[in-house]
């Protein structure tokens, strides 16, 4: 078909970092490929790399070969970074050196899955609007401050390019095909992939909350959207029921009918929940983590975790446990 746009080929590296998400990296390559053949001729080229230079390893644990290690590239070039899981492992000092190099270059760069914490480590994402997996979403906003993280499924800011994951990539890729060489192009791109409804960066990551729980209550739902806007200062369940005109009473009997729990035990569930991923992706003190998740005491929080998971912070933290 013919295509718009810059006739020049535009060049991707896709840095593999280790572990990383199969999904995520397939979703964004796979489009470049089909959008060369619909166009009849090459518009996009692309590359593998790793740290090493050897074998890349997904999360999955297939091995992929790579063209080249940590080398030289272009300044019209495009870098994505591909993350995946234990990413903090993964950011190793030759990568985030890299980047800076290839960023003060000019190169654009852009993330996938949880590789905008590798991005944002090498303070190339600075002033800039991101995004990053729903499910690091509070150790990333923990750590950089500097960073205006979004929930949406991906981020176009500049010449930095961030998308959540999993299908997300191939979002955000659809939209660098349209931006390069038409809609038509993109939509085109699509209905190969059998993908039928092409979403935008004002699309959120997670399932809306009916969805999630299962229960489509109005009111539920704006009492857990508080209830998860508010974890570092929850809110009583008093107040919860005054703000959607019901009454304590009432609110106890909805979440015992609909969630088999208290408001009370709900709420403790999703404070909890945060405090794991915190302990178990970011370097915070067990104390920070508690306060961040509107425990008033160390004591109080641990014998709270100790119930809920069957272990301490301490234990859950292991060798990196530390009160500061």
């Amino acid at each position: 078909m013919p295509v718009s746009g810059d006739q020049r080929v535009r060049h991707f590296e896709f840095l593999l970092l280790k572990k990383f998400s199969m999904s995520s990296f397939t979703a964004a390559v796979e489009p470049l490929r089909i959008a060369n053949r619909m166009a009849g001729r090459d518009l996009y080229s692309w590359a593998l790399a790793s740290e090493d230079g050897e074998f890349a390893c997904a999360s999955n644990g297939v091995e992929v070969r790579v063209h080249h290690g940590l080398g030289s590239i272009n300044r019209d070039d495009t870098i994505m970074v591909c993350g995946g899981v234990q990413i903090k492992e993964a950011t190793t000092k030759p990568v985030l050196n890299w980047l800076r190099r290839e960023a003060r270059k000019g190169a654009s760069i852009g993330s996938l899955c949880t590789a905008s914490y590798t991005v944002a480590k090498a303070g190339l994402l600075d002033g800039k609007k991101c995004t990053i997996h729903w499910e690091n979403h509070d150790s990333f906003e923990e750590e950089f401050i500097e960073v205006e993280l979004t929930k949406a499924i991906y981020v176009v800011d500049g010449n930095r390019y961030s998308s959540a994951g999993g299908m997300s990539s191939l979002d955000l890729m659809l939209n660098v095909i349209a931006s390069d060489h038409g809609q038509e192009l993109a939509n085109t791109v699509a209905d190969q992939l059998i993908y039928t409804s092409i979403r935008t960066d004002r699309d959120e990551q997670r399932l809306s909350i009916p969805t999630r729980i299962g229960v489509r209550h109005p009111k539920l739902s704006t009492v857990i959207q508080m209830m998860e806007g508010n974890i570092e200062e929850p809110v009583s369940p008093s107040i919860l029921a005054r703000d959607v005109g019901m009454s304590t009473r009432q609110l106890e009997r909805l979440f015992r009918r609909y969630l088999s729990r208290s408001p009370k035990r709900y709420y403790m569930e999703l404070r909890l929940q945060k405090a794991r991923n915190l302990l178990m992706q970011t370097d915070m003190s067990v104390i920070n983590v508690a306060l961040a998740c509107g425990f008033a005491s160390p004591s109080h929080f641990s014998k709270c975790y100790r119930s809920h998971y069957d272990t301490t912070p301490y234990r859950e933290r292991g060798s990196q446990a530390s009160i500061v």
